[in-house]
């Protein structure tokens, strides 16, 4: 009788079980998250002077073109698609004023967090009244304020060296600007004081003789020099032929197709109108400060020989630092806005 209580009671239990009450399993566990089957596109938005571009309209299409989605990028020009299907995608960007860009496809891999590289948006061409309200002086002052402020390592002068590949061209007044603030960097004196300091250690011109006597001679030559050669080499005979003393930087194209417009441009440098022409503003401004520093140099170092060894001395010269401007100053200098880059490469690849 017991064992068959123990049957109704056990009967009980299972249709008690079947009549809906739950029953406990365990527990299985959850499937991986979703999260990191998806994916995240982040950029950056510039315009040409390196300052963020806010709202801007940041459309996201798959390769098909389809499944739009539409943001607008931060104050601080950054932007951001997180939760994306891994898919191959398209970025189409606008802003009020700027040239639409458009992106190659891009293929987002799963979990995966893509940053683009920083986008930059041009100015469109149409709303681009520089060339309506200012003149070609205003334009060539502004670029050479910018010139002004460029210093390798941070110290040495390096206004010369235009690295906007078809900057406005310079008139006199601007001309005698770049060639007194060159003449009167402290950086200058230093460099023609390590010059004089050089000479007095060799006995360069004997005459001269030493002590502090001997050196303020050689300060004074070697400063005399550096003037007559800018006033006439960089100022005077650029005016009257029309030509400009600066290296335009190129910064495109082979290895050695750079090296050699960098050698060249101590036998040619660009006109104002944009070609370059045989180097005459450089060259009869090196033989005048040849002619010229017969009047002060000692007697024995005197005569047509002096014009004419200035003159070598200043082409060997030019092409050496037209070398180091196109290979290694570039990297060395500061002050120099992120959107200048030398010759523009569609236009290098053409030549």
């Amino acid at each position: 009788m017991r064992s068959l209580q123990h049957c109704f009671f056990l009967s009980a239990v299972i249709l008690t079980a079947l009549g809906g009450q739950p029953v406990h399993a365990q527990t299985i566990p959850d499937a991986p998250s979703a999260q990191k089957a998806r994916a995240t596109l982040q950029g950056n938005i510039i315009d040409v002077h390196g300052d963020p571009v806010p709202n801007a309209n940041v459309t996201l299409v798959n390769a098909k073109g389809d499944n739009e989605k539409v943001i607008q990028s931060a104050a601080d020009g950054t932007f951001s698609f997180p939760d994306l299907t891994p898919a191959t995608v398209r970025l189409t960007i606008t802003a009020s004023g700027m040239e639409t860009f458009v992106s190659p496809d891009l293929r987002l891999t799963a979990g995966e967090t893509q940053k683009m590289p920083e986008i930059i948006l041009p100015i469109q061409p149409e709303n681009t009244v520089i060339s309506v309200v200012a003149t070609q002086s205003q334009v060539a002052d502004a670029q050479l304020n910018e010139e002004l402020h460029q210093r390798a390592l941070a110290v040495l002068p390096n206004f010369y060296t235009s690295y906007t590949w078809d900057a406005a061209p310079l008139n006199f007044r601007q001309k005698s600007k770049l060639a007194f603030r060159s003449l009167t960097d402290p950086a200058e004196f230093f460099l023609v004081g390590a010059r004089a300091g050089v000479e007095q250690a060799r006995d360069t011109f004997p005459e001269y003789g030493q002590g502090a006597e001997g050196y303020g001679k050689r300060f004074g030559t070697a400063y005399a020099d550096a003037f007559i050669s800018r006033f006439f080499g960089a100022t005077v005979f650029p005016a009257v032929f029309h030509q400009d003393p600066r290296y335009f930087y190129m910064g495109s194209g082979s290895k050695t197709k750079r090296a050699g417009y960098a050698i060249s441009t101590a036998f040619i440098q660009k006109g104002n109108n944009g070609h370059f022409q045989p180097a005459y503003s450089r060259i009869l401004g090196a033989m005048a400060a040849g002619a010229i520093s017969n009047l002060y140099r000692p007697d024995a170092e005197r005569g047509a020989g002096l014009v004419f060894r200035n003159v070598g001395i200043g082409i060997a010269g030019q092409a050496v630092t037209s070398l180091l401007r196109e290979f290694v100053i570039r990297h060395v200098t500061t002050g120099v806005p992120s959107y200048k880059q030398g010759k523009p490469t569609a236009d290098a690849a053409q030549k």
